[in-house]
């Protein structure tokens, strides 16, 4: 069995889905440290001009504060979002199909950040189709650290494989460690299609968030996805 790791994101960029729809069971690491000026709380989507910014306000004053603790500050940024999408999407092709959901979550109270991205996430893989399960690590009572923390989350939901991104190899990961405990590594080798976008002038821009991806081309998005590359096992 095929297990993906990764922090909780907000609109996510495709590289992240891809990870998910290739995994039997996803957990969501939301019981590590919050990363400020990551991509927790933000993403990017397109406009005339190139990349928008759209970023969740949250509490956050010190380190040490795990991303499951991190609340969503008092603010008017649901409603700039909503803007932002219906301003830059208006007229793509599947605008109308997904626009709708969208200003639903925006139109709710927010107090945790995990909750509010777990739950678009869930959209997110209904609309592509994807029944990959979807874990949190804060459930799982998982005490190492490191290495011997993704290795305990694996073993904690049975895994037999690791999917991981193939930066992390020699940057924080010990790959002898998983050849060690029984639990083989997969390689995520994956690079961001051309897909249909507006505003042609300011040419393709690849790593946006998967609403500019839904929006654009609706029903196909999985196939866009799964086209950017596949896994290739190590050990």
């Amino acid at each position: 069995m095929r297990v993906g790791i990764h922090q909780p994101h907000y609109l996510p960029w495709l590289r992240y889905l891809q990870k998910i729809a290739a995994s039997d069971v996803f957990i969501l690491l939301d019981d590590v440290d919050y990363t400020r000026r990551g991509w927790q709380n933000r993403n990017k989507i397109k406009g005339a001009g190139g990349e928008v910014l759209l970023t969740v306000p949250v509490n956050y004053t010190t380190r040490g504060v795990q991303i499951c603790e991190i609340r969503v500050a008092p603010d008017e940024w649901a409603t700039k979002h909503l803007r932002a999408l219906e301003m830059n999407y208006s007229r793509a092709p599947y605008f109308d199909k997904y626009i709708g959901t969208f200003a639903e979550f925006y139109r709710r109270e927010w107090t945790l950040l995990r909750d509010l991205n777990q739950t678009m996430l869930e959209f997110y893989l209904d609309a592509l189709g994807v029944n990959t399960k979807i874990v949190r690590s804060s459930d799982l009572n998982v005490q190492e650290v490191s290495t011997d923390r993704l290795i305990g989350l694996c073993r904690a939901v049975g895994a037999t494989t690791y999917y991981t991104g193939e930066f992390a190899v020699g940057a924080y990961m010990d790959t002898n460690a998983f050849a060690q405990a029984g639990i083989g590594l997969e390689l995520q080798r994956w690079h961001c299609p051309v897909y249909q976008q507006l505003f042609p002038k300011a040419g393709f821009i690849p790593d946006l968030s998967i609403a500019d991806l839904l929006f654009n081309v609706g029903p196909a998005a999985l196939d866009v996805i799964i086209a950017g590359g596949a896994h290739t096992e190590t050990h």
